[in-house]
């Protein structure tokens, strides 16, 4: 039952992002006869400081995070895969300086990075998605170095290295395949921390910038009118916490599945 409640809340999510472009500017008119009001029947979750109706700014919302996420696990995933493959495979002293550069960035505690970083570039989506890519390609680098180290000495690699293979080849057809299962993974985990770390840099104002909707600037917003209009805040807050909840159960949900001995235990 609870696979299928969480499958579905990512479905609702997803639909969200495309129903976000149908809604497009119409959410950012403001009404001033619907300032703080409830909800009702014209507007189910009620509106906004400014009349505009809250159930489209979450929708809105939810196209940011969504684009966001995909956005910094897609590029972290590539670079992180790239460089950590290659460390792991080459050996010696390059993985000994990749290694160190890793070591590096795990050296600083990624949200602040990246509200650094964000605060450096300038607020906007694009530069989010660049500041949280920067933080988030160290873990599939490290996960990725990690697996090639158990797999390079595997029977088919040193078949393929006899053989005179090319190395990019070797990488690609023979060890990336077997990553991909906990990597896929490793980015479900990615796709909840870069909603919540959006949510956190656009809360700060280094994120998405008014009229763009984003669920952390609508929290950060509902704040002021917390005790009189608190849909606000829980409207966008519940939201955030239905998607994170759902891709994190989906996460484990995978994990447990390719847990070979874990599953045989239990059985």
């Amino acid at each position: 039952m609870l696979r299928y409640l969480s499958y579905s809340i990512l479905v609702v999510w997803l639909l969200m992002g495309a129903v976000g472009f149908i809604i497009g500017d119409g959410a950012n008119n403001v009404m001033l006869s619907q300032l703080l009001v409830g909800p009702n029947s014209q507007a189910i979750l009620g509106s906004d400081e400014l009349g505009r109706p809250v159930l489209e700014r979450v929708i809105l919302g939810a196209q940011t995070s969504l684009f966001v996420a995909i956005g910094v696990v897609f590029f972290s995933a590539i670079i992180g895969t790239t460089v950590g493959v290659y460390s792991g495979y080459m050996g010696g002293w390059t993985d000994r300086i990749i290694t160190k550069i890793i070591d590096v960035f795990l050296a600083f505690p990624g949200l602040l990075l990246a509200i650094a970083l964000a605060a450096i570039l300038g607020p906007g989506i694009e530069n989010v998605v660049f500041a949280l890519v920067v933080v988030g390609w160290v873990g599939y680098a490290r996960l990725a170095r990690a697996q090639t180290l158990s797999l390079r000495s595997r029977e088919h690699v040193l078949a393929a290295r006899a053989l005179a293979i090319p190395t990019w080849l070797i990488l690609f057809r023979h060890l990336l395949p077997l990553l991909l299962a906990p990597l896929g993974v490793e980015a479900t985990f990615g796709v909840a921390g870069a909603v919540i770390s959006e949510a956190g840099l656009s809360f700060l104002g280094l994120g998405v910038q008014p009229p763009e909707a984003s669920w952390g600037s609508m929290i950060k917003e509902g704040t002021r009118y917390l005790l009189v209009a608190p849909h606000l805040v829980l409207a966008p807050g519940i939201a955030l916490m239905l998607v994170v909840l759902a891709v994190n159960l989906i996460g484990d949900q995978w994990r447990d599945h390719l847990d070979v001995k874990a599953r045989h235990n239990r059985k």
